[in-house]
């Protein structure tokens, strides 16, 4: 029943920074899946007789890889395999899942945010046992694996029903559709207190949570609609579709532009959210007040104590690299650790493995905490409902209330993408070269203090990981920060963040108060002669 087959050695698959992602029709090539699928199980220390988890997003091609997976896996030595029904799994809730079942790891299909499609993005990654997206060390030997790899093992068995919930075989191995939302949301309800978002609802508060037709649709309505008893069509878009309805689903102003319409307009809902593809990301919108990732990072751990799992406090925090200062500030004021770590949630597994840290994020629309080794947009948006229902205000006095008591991080992100590699690549190296001569160089209002490429030392582990982006900062409380970023699928993505401090003025208008720093760094990077590009393509 087993089969030795020859696999194809392909010489694109090195993971990046959330596993291996390409364009479908990379993915369909004949041997593709098996050859990188094999390369993982040979690099999973004690599969044999162990437990996997495998679900995805959704999108496109998710339910056939999951069946060649399904059947590798069945001839690789593991004993049990438990699949998301349909084939669905939030990548928070793959990681919620692992833990609680005790599994040695899980294959996570999803490309996240990016466009679905048969000409759109997929991507394959493997989660450890902590539930964490895969150390570094385990993505080399994968890719050195997939170098050397001469066949892979499958069984020659029919499809598995992924719609009928329950057990089935694969030869000896058992394979378990389960209910991908019940282990979720049973950890949920240990986290926020689910008695008092209700009642905000009995209460009349009105909401939209934008599913964005992808993964955590089933888990909004489970939890929202179905739990915490908001009214029917509370969540929209809730039914996730292959290519996302043809929604780019990225939840920022941009592409859920008709939730914001719809929170800026004369009749806005109390709160409104959205999430991405496969359920990590989050969107924040007050009435008339988009919050950006960064204010709600800090928003959410100065305010944690008020739902049931972390009324005892947090131990740290933590945050990456190019996400603002503010998260900072809230850890100076409660006296507690703050770390800044690369970009890629992978970063804060040994943190928050090692219990010093519980809550963290990134500028890129993630925010987490100790309850999994993920990001988990859901559990923003809940803990966010939590802090509402505890405090009786309004969203978007909330956010005003912060930026009292802590100043306004003016915040944006300006990014390039589809450029041109090796332009991209020449800027970066253009500013690292003159990185000694920059501090004391006056660009308009603004001098250059320090400038440095990013290096990160583990606080757990003492490894080092270096050149994570040019950090610029101004001696009038202000940063730039360049970065390549590691999630697109063709070209190179340039990330500026540019962001500005102010103790007291509040209500300035952010493309304004930020002009001066995005000017100077326009001209630090010679980003227009370099690229081509005298606008970026998106600024969120």
């Amino acid at each position: 029943m087993t089969d030795t087959r020859p696999a194809t050695r392909f010489p694109d698959q090195k993971p990046g920074t959330s596993g291996l992602r390409k364009k479908v029709p990379v993915f369909r090539q004949p041997g593709y899946v098996e050859s990188f699928v094999q390369a993982i199980f040979d690099t999973v220390e004690g599969r044999d007789g162990a437990t996997l988890v495998v679900g995805g997003d959704g999108r496109f091609f998710n339910r056939e890889a999951i069946q060649v997976i399904l059947k590798m896996a069945a001839a690789n030595g593991f004993s049990r395999i438990l699949v998301g029904q349909g084939g669905l799994l939030s990548t928070p809730a793959a990681s919620c899942v692992i833990r609680a079942r005790g599994a040695v790891g899980g294959v996570i299909l999803s490309a996240s945010h990016n466009p679905g499609g048969p000409e759109g993005d997929f991507g394959i990654k493997f989660n450890g046992r902590n539930g964490g997206p895969a150390p570094e060390s385990f993505t080399e030997a994968v890719f050195a694996r997939t170098t050397s790899l001469d066949t892979y093992r499958i069984l020659d068995v029919p499809d598995v029903d992924l719609d009928r919930t329950g057990e089935t075989r694969l030869g000896e191995v058992v394979v378990d559709v389960i209910d991908p939302v019940a282990d979720y949301a049973a950890l949920m309800e240990t986290l926020v207190d689910f008695e008092a978002i209700a009642a905000l609802f009995r209460g009349g508060f009105r909401m939209r949570f934008d599913a964005m037709s992808a993964v955590t649709g089933p888990y909004a309505t489970a939890i929202l609609e179905g739990r915490l008893g908001a009214p029917a069509g509370t969540v929209v878009n809730a039914v996730p579709l292959p290519d996302f309805g043809g929604h780019h689903p990225d939840p920022n102003p941009i592409h859920a532009a008709d939730l914001m319409a719809l929170m800026t307009g004369p009749d806005a809902p109390d709160f409104g959210a959205a999430s991405d593809g496969d359920g990590d990301r989050n969107m924040i919108v007050a009435p008339h007040l988009f919050v950006t990732p960064s204010d709600s990072l800090a928003i959410l751990a100065a305010n944690a104590h008020l739902a049931p799992g972390y009324r005892d406090g947090i131990a740290g925090l933590a945050r990456s690299m190019p996400t603002s200062r503010a998260a900072d500030r809230v850890a100076a004021a409660l006296g507690v650790p703050a770390y800044e770590t690369p970009t890629g949630w992978k970063f804060f597994g040994n943190l928050l493995d090692a219990g010093r840290i519980t809550i963290c994020g990134e500028e890129s629309a993630g925010t987490g905490s100790d309850h999994v080794r993920e990001k988990d947009g859901l559990w923003a948006v809940l803990l966010w409902l939590n802090i509402l229902a505890a405090t009786g205000k309004r969203a978007d006095a909330v956010v005003r209330d912060h930026w009292a008591t802590f100043g306004r991080d003016y915040y944006a992100r300006h990014d390039y993408e589809e450029l041109d590699t090796a332009a991209a690549e020449g800027l970066m190296r253009h500013l690292r070269d003159r990185l000694a001569t920059l501090p004391g160089t006056r660009l308009g209002s603004l001098t250059v203090a320090t400038a440095d490429d990013f290096a990160y030392t583990d606080p757990v582990d003492g490894s080092v990981t270096a050149r994570q982006g040019i950090r610029i900062a101004f001696a009038e409380d202000a940063r730039a920060v360049f970065r390549l970023s590691g999630t697109g699928t063709s070209g190179a993505t340039l990330r500026l963040y540019v962001e500005r401090f102010d103790r007291t003025r509040h209500d300035g208008d952010t493309k304004a108060v930020l002009a001066p720093v995005v000017e100077a760094a326009r001209a630090l990077g010679e980003i227009v002669a370099r690229t081509g590009r005298a606008e970026p393509s998106i600024v969120t």
